[in-house]
């Protein structure tokens, strides 16, 4: 195990923070599935991610392995980059208190699912893929590795790319125009003013 500097044993602190929040919710808001659309693809795309967002730093923070690939920046782009992050972190949580019996970490709808349309969804579709992208710009800040430090926003993409298209599609076939409307209302991640 090598020593961590400031900055990554805060990182290492948020990642933490992250998976207790994602278990806390599991078992706090445990629904039953009606609904699922998860197939291979699926799985490939949370296999990348995983590995980009947790996989690989955690191998970067507690081993050598990584180490030929570190480099040089200045503090005030990683303490950038910790805002960044923090902020990530605290959207995600949001976005779970928002959610509530609603989540799932993949395609599924749940018993008595209901659209959300409150809270942060009130102004993005997809206020968890947003504080994802913030936690990867966080991360490829924070860790000063030409693979650790882009691997969330690199392994993630895939994810994004592959599963908001047929997540809005899910929902519209669920929801109807009650989805469509919403969707004319909001952008996927950048925030809007809900009167336009």
């Amino acid at each position: 195990m090598r020593a961590l500097d400031a900055f990554e044993g805060l990182f290492a602190i948020g990642l933490l923070t992250a998976f207790a929040l994602r278990l806390r919710e599991r078992l706090r808001h445990h629904a039953r599935v009606a609904e699922s659309h998860r197939d291979g693809l699926e799985l490939l795309v949370l296999l990348l991610a995983f590995l980009g967002m947790l996989a690989i730093p955690v191998a970067h923070l507690s081993t050598r392995t990584l180490v030929f690939a570190n480099y040089w920046q200045p503090t005030w782009i990683t303490a950038t980059g910790t805002v960044v992050f923090a902020t990530g972190l605290l959207l995600l949580w949001r976005t779970h208190v928002d959610l509530g019996r609603n989540w799932s970490e993949s395609l599924e709808l749940m018993e008595s699912h209901r659209l959300v349309t409150n809270g942060v969804y009130r102004y993005i579709r997809h206020p968890m893929y947003a504080a994802i992208w913030l936690w990867g710009l966080g991360q490829a800040l924070m860790l000063h590795n030409y693979i650790a430090g882009p691997s969330a926003l690199a392994l993630f993409a895939p994810l994004y790319f592959v599963r908001v298209p047929r997540e809005e599609k899910m929902m519209l076939e669920y929801f109807g125009e009650q989805y469509a409307a919403y969707m004319a209302q909001t952008r996927r991640v950048l925030p809007i003013s809900p009167n336009r």
